[in-house]
Formats: structure tokens, sequence, C-alpha cells
């Protein structure tokens, strides 16, 4: 696979030369442009591509996310914010970028960001050669205090709507994520999961009994316990699912 090229944006000095420095130590990564201010590092980025982009969030006259947002789409890198801030964790998710970093840098974490930049990187790599290939994400990032934590899919149990977010239900916890239910089930492999409800879907292996719950409805009882109906609109996608004939 070829280098990773990497772009780094921060107005201080010291820091923007202590992450090149780091950067330069891993392997398959090739730091391509450093840049103290948003409005030279936009003028770079919107001419030459880059795989990744290590980003502050306060700089004078233009900031982290405003870059992002000037930005064309078609030319927005994968994201990993650079900050001393940790209150700009969730906004950071809304943008989804792949890991939000705290000053001082640890090594550790940035190793961290790198692998998860390496996966998607392979992963677009092998998505331009064959569209079918990943079309489904194997892991989903969520704000976890202060910073971004990735979730394997199949640890997923159920999600529902609740308002502006989608609460994501693991065995033992919970998180919410700035997102609808549509789109949020759209990531999702429908050979995993079913859409149940305009507010809920579910794990399908989760699934342990069913019964009818009023015309056109249906009562999951899943493994752990929890119960939950499904809408009247939803029978033909439960049915399909959960193999219920007709």
């Amino acid at each position: 696979m070829n280098a990773m090229k990497v772009a780094i944006v921060d107005d201080e000095p010291l820091a923007r030369a202590r992450l090149a420095r780091l950067l330069d130590a891993q392997p398959g990564v090739e730091v391509v442009g450093q840049h103290a201010d948003g409005g030279s590092a936009l003028a770079a980025l919107s001419k030459e591509a880059v795989d990744v982009v290590f980003l502050d969030i306060r700089m004078p006259e233009l900031g982290g996310f405003a870059l992002l947002e000037r930005l064309a789409p078609g030319r927005r890198p994968m994201v990993v914010f650079v900050t001393a801030y940790p209150v700009h964790a969730l906004d950071a998710f809304e943008v989804q970028a792949i890991d939000y970093l705290l000053k001082p840098l640890s090594e550790r974490r940035l190793v961290q960001a790198l692998s998860r930049a390496r996966e998607l990187h392979a992963l677009r790599t092998a998505h331009a050669a064959d569209p079918s290939v990943g079309r489904y994400p194997k892991r989903i990032a969520v704000p976890e205090r202060g910073r971004m934590r990735l979730i394997q899919v199949t640890e997923i149990i159920h999600a529902s709507a609740r308002g502006n977010y989608v609460e994501i239900a693991l065995e033992d916890t919970s998180y919410l994520i700035r997102d609808t239910m549509t789109g949020f089930a759209a990531r999702l492999d429908p050979a995993i999961f079913v859409r149940i409800h305009r507010s809920r879907l579910v794990r399908i292996d989760m699934v342990e009994h069913v019964e009818p719950y009023g015309p056109a409805q249906y009562w999951l009882r899943l493994r752990n316990g929890q119960g939950m109906s499904s809408g009247r609109s939803y029978r033909d996608p439960v049915r399909a699912a959960l193999g219920l004939l007709r």
C-alpha cells in the first residue's frame, strides 16, 4: 500500500514541529504539508488531495471546523483533531472525525489514531477498486469522555431515536450520537440489523422470541430479556429478517 499522505494544521510552531517529528517516525506515513493557519491550509487542501489532516480547532481567523465547512465534500480528507480543549469532542463526532487527540499529545494516542486511519485508508482503496467492498463499516466512532471510542458494530444490541440523537445500546452501556434513525440505519448491514419501528432497530441475532402484538405488529423478546414492539409499517421487513412465514 502507498504511504498515507498527511497534512498538519496548527498555529503553534512547537506543537506543529513535535507532531511532524512523531509522524515522521511512523511507518507508512508521509507528511506532505504543514500549515500555520486555516487560510493557507484551505488553499493547499483545495488543490492537493491528502489522506489525513491533523487539525487544530482554535486558530485565528479560520478555525478547524470553519476550515472543514469551506472544503468541497470531495476534497475532505480523514480528520484527526489535535487540541488542548476537550469540550469540542461531540462537535468533532458530528463532522465525522476519526479521532480526537488532546494536547500534550502522547505517542500512544497518535499510534491509535493512525491505526484507525490506516484501516479506513485500506477500506477506501479497496472500495475504489471494487465498490461492493466495505459498504458497511465494522466499527463506529462514538463520543466517550472527551474522546472518540470505536465500537464494533456487532456489539450493538439495539438502537432508539432520541430527538436529534440516536441512543446505541450495548450489553452494559449505551452511547448517544447525533444522527437520525434513517441515517444511522443506512450505515448498518441489513443482513445483521433490522429496523422494526420508525424509532427503533435491533440486531437480528438478538431476537429470541416473537409473538403477534396487534394488527401487523409483533412483540420481540431479546436474548437479554428486553422486549420491544414493531411498528405496523415495518411488518414486511421484520417478517423477512426473522424468517416468519406469511
